[in-house]
């Protein structure tokens, strides 16, 4: 497929994969950003990227009739992924998960999913816990990282690598991806042009979404709405 990234399986074997999605999982840092941080303010996400998801979670909708869980796991708190996550009426997001996997198996047994279900867009060493069990993972590149990004193809630990790095709006590539390999591109884009009934009919839905955070305290995963500095 023109102008994306590198495949680690089969098409077909791809295709087979994404039609058992259900859910897609976001890790934050090194993802939707470079991972750089200025004192407590966290770390942005970029406008192209959100509208991807967004585009990406019509497309899901109008081929499954249903909403897909869409979810953040990072390792930190960072009330920028919480200010999305509330805007964008994300599902889920877990927050200070050293131990992502722990977070992962409370998200598919909150959602009532199989691991086969998510998919998982994810940087560094820190997610492939998760990587080892979703349905489909998606990493995002990064030149400073050749022996990891090795270390994870010969462990069979990804499915596809984006061309983009996370600069670059790797999120974008891989929703457009999603997208096409739907066959749901073309649809998404002219009903979002028209503002139709269907478009309105998904967003109407999706604004009901309230997400639910959780965090670790004292070793027990627990859920707690986090204070806000960007004002949600």
């Amino acid at each position: 497929m023109i102008g994306f990234g590198e495949f680690q399986i089969d098409y077909q074997d791809f295709l087979q994969k994404l039609s058992k999605i259900k859910a897609i999982l976001f890790d934050w840092d090194g993802v939707f950003n470079t991972g750089i941080k200025i004192d407590q303010t966290g770390s942005p996400f970029s406008e192209v990227d959100s509208m991807g998801i967004n585009l990406m979670r019509f497309g899901f909708w109008l081929k499954n009739e249903q909403m897909p869980v869409c979810g953040i796991i990072t390792g930190e708190s960072n009330h920028v992924a919480f200010y999305l996550a509330q805007r964008e009426h994300f599902q889920s997001v877990y927050y200070r998960f050293k131990n992502k996997l722990q977070a992962f198996n409370h998200f598919l047994q909150q959602q009532n999913l199989e691991s086969d279900q998510v998919a998982f867009v994810y940087d560094d060493v820190l997610d492939l816990s998760i990587a080892q069990e979703c349905g489909l993972g998606f990493l995002v590149r990064r030149a400073a990282s050749p022996l990891l990004q090795d270390y994870i193809k010969a462990n069979g630990l990804c499915d596809y690598i984006t061309t983009n790095s996370s600069h670059d709006h790797a999120v974008r590539e891989i929703c457009e991806l999603i997208l096409g390999a739907m066959g749901m591109f073309t649809k998404v884009v002219e009903e979002r042009i028209a503002f139709s009934e269907l478009y309105i009919s998904y967003l109407s839905e999706r604004q009901t979404i309230t997400p639910y955070f959780f965090t670790l305290k004292d070793n027990q995963i627990v859920q707690n709405t986090p204070s806000s500095k960007v004002g949600f």
